[in-house]
């Protein structure tokens, strides 16, 4: 049954993701995959442009605009703040960092890049997303694993943001 839930919650954020309307529903879709070429885990988070620009605003600077002509400089250093804030992993049981790679606007989406380098390999991995929690009480962080030939999907919610892959 808990799988359909997921299935729903995610199709539902893909239709909002596709919507250049103002939505109703809060969510973020993050993608975890591993490149065994790259030894490396990369992270691309979804997040609306419009929720984000609100946490921007109310956190940091209340005249931020996020679209290609603003400060670039500025909103990245906000954005490498806040994830790393409110996005945990670990590997193998260690706690580890990411790095922000940098971000683009595409319809009404902020797409984040983060990379973990130097990952030998992923025998398991944990990760707690609060990522817009602070904002909106009825946020859903979408979370899917593409890793070692699984595919696996978890929703987040506050009171119940984290989530753990193993591969033994």
């Amino acid at each position: 049954m808990k799988s359909i839930y997921v299935i729903f919650f995610f199709l539902v954020g893909a239709l909002l993701m596709s919507s250049s309307e103002k939505h109703e529903y809060y969510v973020s879709v993050t993608e975890i995959g591993y490149s065994e070429k790259n030894k490396s885990v990369q992270i691309i988070s979804q997040i609306f442009i419009d929720d984000l620009e609100e946490l921007l605003r109310e956190r940091y600077d209340e005249t931020i605009t996020l679209d290609p002509d603003s400060d670039s400089m500025t909103i990245d250093g906000y954005l490498r703040r806040y994830l790393s804030d409110k996005l945990n992993i670990s590997i193998n049981g260690k706690k580890v960092q990411f790095n922000f790679l940098g971000k683009e606007y595409k319809d009404d989406i902020t797409y984040c890049y983060l990379e973990i380098d130097s990952i030998p390999s992923v025998e398991s991995i944990e990760l707690t997303n609060r990522i817009l929690f602070d904002v909106f009480t009825q946020q859903q962080n979408i979370v899917r694993f593409k890793m070692k030939n699984k595919n696996k999907s978890f929703l987040l919610i506050r009171g119940n943001d984290e989530c753990m892959l193993n591969f033994d």
